[in-house]
C-alpha cells in the first residue's frame, strides 16, 4: 500500500481500512534546514505570495523521504513581483503588506488598506493576480514528481477571513464589519475571487484535496460569533466549494483553523467539507472522543498532536502515549490523518521529529521511494 492509497482509504476515497493511520508534518525553516543538511538534500523553498504559508508548501523531497504520506503544494509569489524594500528588514509582498521577519515568521508592520474609508478606494486597490504566469511551476513539478506515490494537497489557507484582516489590519476589519461598512463586502468580493482563482488552478494540476481556512478560533472561543461567520463567510465558502467541485466532483476539501471552533463544525459538514484541521488540543471542544462520537460518520480529522506545549517538551514518553491515543480513538474504524497541530516548530528537536515519525509509523526510516 503506497502512501496515496493509505490516505485515501484514511478519508474512506478507497474501500477498506489504511495498513496504518498515514501521517502529515510541515517543517520550518531550521528544521528543514537541519533534515536539508542531514540527508543531503537541497532545502527547495516555494516562497509563498503569503510568506507564512511558505513552509506549508516547501521541501517535499524532505518530508516524503522522513515519512509523510503527503506532500503540499500552492502558488508561490509570482515571478515577475520585485519587492519594495523600505528599510533594511522591511519589504513589501504582493499585496503592499509591509513584512517584518521574525524568529519564527515573517509579521505584517503595516497593512496596505489601513486607511480605506469608501468602496472607491478598494476599487482602486491593484490585487494580485492568481493566474499570474509561473505561480504554479514548483507545484506543478511536485504534482509530476510525488503525485501517483503521495497524497498531494493544495494549499489556500488565508481563504476569507484571515486575508482580508490582513488586508485592512484586525482591528479596523473587526470594527468595520461589525458596523457594515460597504467596502468590507467588496474587499471580501476580492479576496473570494484570488481564492477561487489559485485553488481552481490546483485542482487542474492534480490535487486530490484542497486546504481551505483561517484561524477562526482563540483559546477559548471564536473571534466572530458563529451567526456573524454563517452570515458574512459561510455562503462564500459555498460558492467556492460549488465551484472547485464543478471541476473535480470527487475532491477533497479540508477546512483548518486553529483555535476553539467546535460551534462551526456542523457547518463544515453542511458545506460538505470533508476533512477539519488541526483539532488543536487543549481548547473547548476539542475532546477526541467527543469529537470522534459526534462527528465521525459525517466528517474525516486531521492533526491533533499538541504543538504548544508537549511537542517542545521532548518528554517522549508523553508524545508516544499522546499519539498512541489520537490514533485510538480518531482513527477507529478510519478517517485520521496523524499530524502535529502546527507546523513544527524551532522550539521542537529534530531527534523529537524522528521520534514523532518512528511512533506513528513503527519506525523512524529514510524513505528511498521517489
Amino acid at each position: 500500500m503506497n502512501s496515496r492509497e493509505r490516505v485515501m482509504r484514511a478519508f474512506k476515497r478507497i474501500d477498506g481500512l489504511p495498513d496504518r493511520v498515514p501521517l502529515q508534518f510541515d517543517l520550518c525553516r531550521r528544521l528543514t534546514d537541519h533534515f536539508a543538511e542531514e540527508l543531503g538534500i537541497p532545502a527547495d523553498y516555494t516562497v509563498s505570495y503569503y510568506e507564512d504559508l511558505t513552509y506549508r508548501i516547501s521541501a517535499n523531497d524532505i518530508r516524503t523521504q522522513l515519512g509523510s504520506d503527503c506532500i503540499v503544494v500552492g502558488g508561490s509569489v509570482s515571478p515577475e513581483f520585485v519587492p519594495l524594500f523600505i528599510t533594511d528588514n522591511i519589504s513589501t509582498n504582493e499585496f503592499g503588506m509591509h513584512m517584518k521577519p521574525t524568529p519564527l515568521y515573517m509579521e505584517v508592520v503595516k497593512c496596505p488598506l489601513d486607511y480605506v474609508e469608501s468602496v472607491e478606494e478598494i476599487d482602486a486597490y491593484c490585487f494580485p493576480d492568481p493566474y499570474a504566469s509561473g505561480r504554479f511551476e514548483k507545484a506543478k513539478r511536485d504534482i509530476e514528481r510525488f503525485g501517483s506515490s503521495y497524497f498531494v494537497i493544495g494549499d489556500v489557507e488565508i481563504s476569507l477571513f484571515e486575508m482580508a484582516w490582513h488586508l485592512l489590519g484586525l482591528e479596523k476589519y473587526l470594527v468595520d464589519m461589525f458596523c457594515e461598512e460597504p467596502w468590507i463586502e467588496k474587499i471580501n468580493d476580492k479576496v473570494e475571487n484570488w481564492t477561487t482563482g489559485l485553488a481552481l488552478q490546483l485542482i487542474e494540476a492534480g490535487v486530490d484535496a484542497i486546504w481551505l481556512g483561517e484561524d477562526l478560533g482563540s483559546q477559548t472561543s471564536t473571534l466572530i460569533s458563529p451567526d456573524m461567520w454563517r452570515n458574512l463567510f459561510k455562503p462564500r465558502y459555498a460558492r467556492m466549494i460549488e465551484k472547485m467541485r464543478a471541476v473535480k466532483p470527487d475532491l477533497i476539501i479540508i477546512m483548518h483553523s486553529d483555535g476553539a471552533v467546535a460551534p462551526l463544525l456542523e457547518d463544515f459538514i453542511e458545506l460538505g467539507i470533508d476533512v477539519y484541521n488541526p483539532i488543536q488540543p487543549n481548547v473547548p471542544g476539542s475532546d477526541p472522543q467527543e469529537l470522534k462520537d459526534k462527528y465521525g460518520d459525517k466528517i474525516c480529522f486531521f492533526g491533533g498532536i499538541d504543538q504548544q506545549e508537549l511537542l517542545p517538551s521532548g518528554d517522549l514518553d508523553r508524545i508516544r502515549a499522546e499519539i498512541e491515543r489520537r490514533v485510538k480513538i480518531l482513527g477507529a474504524g478510519g478517517g485520521y490523518l496523524l499530524a502535529p497541530a502546527h507546523i513544527l516548530q524551532a522550539d521542537v528537536d529534530p531527534e523529537t521529529v524522528k521520534a514523532i515519525i518512528e511512533f506513528s509509523n513503527g519506525g523512524y526510516h529514510v524513505n528511498t521511494e521517489p
